[in-house]
C-alpha cells in the first residue's frame, strides 16, 4: 500500500517519520490528533522489533519450552506478521531476524504437538530462542531431522511475503529479468509449501540467498548478484 511517510501534529505542530516510529500519536505532546504530509510511498514493513528476553527469563528448573510455548507464538506471530519488504518505497532483503523469528515460530510448534520430543529438538528450540532476536540463524548442517519441515516451512512463508512485495515494487520498478527470476522464486516456495516443508536445508538455504541477490541486484545494480541468483535457482531444477 501506499503511505506518506510523515506526520503531523494538529495540536503542537511537531512532524515525525511514521515510517520510523510506526506511531500515529505525537511524540511531544502524545495527541492523537496528526495528519499525514508528503508524497505517498509504498510501504509494507512495520517498525517493529523482537524482544525475546522475557521468554528466556521464563524458562527455568521448573519450566520448559511447552510452559511458554503459547506466549512464546503470540511474540513471534505478531512480529512475523507486521514485517514486510519494501520500506518508504525502498526494497529490503531478507534479514536473519525475520528468517530465525519464523523458523521458531514453527519449531516451538511442533515441539509442542511431539508427544515425547527427543533433546536434539528440544535444544535445537533452545537454540533458536537465545539468539532469534539478534538474528542468528543456525546453520543448515545443524537443524535436525526432527525440524527440517519446520525449517521449510518457516522460510517458504517468508519468501512467500518477499514474492509478493517484490512484485508490487516491480510494479513501479520494472525489470523483466527480475520479474522471471521472482517467478522462479515463487516457483520453489509453492512447491515447497505443497510438501510441507519437507526438504532439505540446503534448498532452503539457497533460495534465500538467491532472493538476497535478487535484491542486491536491484539495489545496487549488481549484475553478478543477477547471476549468481540465476545460478542457484537453476542448481535446484
Amino acid at each position: 500500500m501506499r503511505i506518506r511517510g510523515r506526520r503531523r501534529c494538529k495540536d503542537c505542530g511537531r512532524e515525525w517519520s511514521y515510517f520510523e516510529t510506526g506511531a500515529v500519536s505525537c511524540p511531544d505532546c502524545e495527541s492523537l490528533r496528526s495528519v499525514g504530509v508528503g508524497d505517498r510511498e509504498r510501504h509494507t514493513d512495520s517498525a517493529v522489533g523482537l524482544d525475546l528476553s522475557a521468554h528466556r527469563a521464563a524458562l527455568g528448573e521448573d519450566a520448559d519450552i511447552g510452559d511458554v510455548a503459547d506466549e512464546l507464538k503470540t511474540t513471534l506471530r505478531d512480529y512475523v506478521r507486521q514485517r514486510g519488504f519494501v520500506h518508504s518505497g525502498d526494497l529490503l532483503t531478507v534479514d536473519d531476524t525475520v528468517l530465525a523469528a519464523a523458523e521458531l515460530l514453527h519449531a516451538v510448534d511442533v515441539f509442542d504437538r511431539t508427544r515425547d520430543p527427543d533433546e536434539a529438538t528440544r535444544l535445537y528450540v533452545l537454540e533458536l530462542l537465545r539468539g532469534a532476536d539478534n538474528g542468528e540463524r543456525p546453520p543448515p548442517s545443524s537443524v535436525p531431522d526432527s525440524m527440517t519441515a519446520a525449517r521449510g516451512l518457516a522460510y517458504a512463508s517468508v519468501l512467500s511475503e518477499f514474492c509478493s512485495d517484490l512484485g508490487t515494487w516491480l510494479d513501479d520498478n520494472p525489470d523483466p529479468a527480475a520479474g522471471r527470476a521472482r517467478e522462479t522464486i515463487d516457483t520453489h516456495v509453492r512447491r515447497i509449501d505443497a510438501v510441507h516443508g519437507d526438504v532439505p536445508t540446503g534448498e532452503s538455504e539457497a533460495l534465500v540467498r538467491a532472493a538476497r541477490d535478487l535484491v542486491t541486484y536491484l539495489t545496487e545494480g549488481d549484475e553478478a548478484a543477477l547471476s549468481q541468483a540465476r545460478d542457484r535457482l537453476s542448481r535446484l531444477g
